[in-house]
């Protein structure tokens, strides 16, 4: 086609500068000024653009354009499964610097994942507008079949999709009578809903441009809405960091943008630095306070050493009281009565010498063998807080090793 003369040149989408059919577009014009617009100034293994663009001017990054007032962008509520983070390991890595799609959707693509996909999504996303990324086109169709066998309103576009059904199927996400929208590399840039309230990864990638490039449909602000809702449940918040984390973005060539805020994290709390909030359910930053909810864990118990020994009960005098024979007789029986009535955790009765083999723990001998022609007693609070306590004794014994 005849190009029209041109003296600056805009690139939007910048990242995609080194792309073979904009480099065709930049050479026709070898005079003029370019300026590029992207809100991830990287390309897709996450170097610079310095081979192209001289400078770079930053705007202010997520967390001031959420904090400003007005806020030009929202806050997050970001839900990720903790056995996500490792869940692309061993999946081999394309020369494009993101990993191999076949080898991806085999991992990605899977009854489990799927179902657990839904399930998080009825419980996390508040039935709120939707868009799902999948890793291929089978995927998508795949998370769109399970969402409207549990009765969602999904729909999915593919680069197939011809124009004027996909002009209808987002305008239904816009009102609302779709609910969620599945895809696989088309809604990733460009597309504006403000009212999208939920961002579903179900794709894992290696670019950081393209992770946030995804969550970014999420962050624009509409009426009513107070914040976005992010299921990852592709690993990319452990590899990436969270989205409203500060970018260091370069234009090095031979530098990689990345993530102090989250490397910073990870000195601190180690390779795996997030949890699940007890209360809410969200992803929280281990030994810090909830994000979503405010919630604060406790600091662990001290272990404490102890000897395992009865306390016994002192007289007036100070003189420690001992059990008659009369005593001992009436425990015993009572031990047999709770081994005649009682059952274990799995539903099966005691041992036949079970209540002997008690005796002995607290006594330090043996119950002579005529005792058993005593009547089984029904056991008092006392014998029964006691045989409590034998049962957790010998549970943390069992747990120590």
């Amino acid at each position: 086609m005849e190009l029209p003369a041109a003296d600056i040149m805009f690139v939007d989408e910048c990242h995609h500068v080194r792309a073979m059919t904009y480099q065709r577009i930049i050479e026709a014009y070898p005079d003029a000024i370019i300026i590029g617009l992207t809100a991830t100034p990287c390309r897709g293994d996450g170097r610079g653009l310095g081979n192209v663009f001289e400078a770079m001017i930053e705007c202010p990054q997520i967390p001031a354009l959420i904090k400003h007032d007005p806020p030009y962008l929202v806050p997050l509520k970001i839900f990720a499964p903790e056995n996500t983070q490792h869940i692309a390991r061993g999946v081999e890595v394309a020369s494009t610097g993101d990993y191999v799609i076949d080898q991806l959707s085999d991992r990605m693509n899977t009854d489990a994942l799927v179902g657990d996909f839904v399930e998080h999504w009825l419980r996390h996303a508040q039935r709120r507008r939707t868009i799902a990324f999948a890793v291929d086109v089978a995927q998508s169709v795949h998370l769109t079949d399970e969402l409207i066998k549990s009765g969602v309103r999904a729909e999915y576009v593919d680069g197939t999709t011809p124009q004027a059904d996909r002009e209808a199927i987002l305008g239904r996400l816009a009102s609302g009578e779709t609910e969620v929208v599945c895809n696989c590399m088309i809604l990733t840039e460009g597309f504006d809903l403000p009212d999208i309230g939920c961002i579903a990864l179900v794709r894992p990638t290696r670019s950081l441009g393209l992770f946030r490039q995804m969550i970014g449909r999420g962050l624009r602000p509409a009426d009513g809405k107070s914040d976005v809702i992010i299921l990852d449940h592709s690993g990319g918040v452990y590899r990436h960091g969270r989205p409203d984390d500060v970018i260091a973005w370069t234009l090095d060539i031979d530098r990689r943008a990345t993530n102090t805020t989250h490397d910073a994290r990870i000195a601190t709390a180690g390779s795996d630095p997030f949890c699940e909030c007890k209360a809410c359910g969200g992803l929280r930053m281990k030994g810090m306070a909830c994000d979503n909810c405010g919630w604060e864990p406790k600091p662990p118990a001290r272990a404490r050493d102890y000897i395992d020994a009865d306390l016994v009960e002192l007289g007036a005098t100070g003189a420690v009281n001992v059990p008659t024979e009369a005593d001992r007789i009436s425990f015993y029986c009572e031990l047999r009565g709770f081994q005649q009535t009682a059952r274990r955790k799995d539903g099966s009765p005691y041992h036949p010498k079970w209540a002997a083999c008690q005796y002995k723990d607290k006594h330090k001998s043996w119950p002579p063998f005529s005792w058993n022609n005593f009547a089984p007693l029904e056991p008092t609070p006392a014998t029964l807080r006691w045989i409590k306590s034998r049962q957790i004794a010998w549970a943390k014994a069992r747990a120590a090793g």
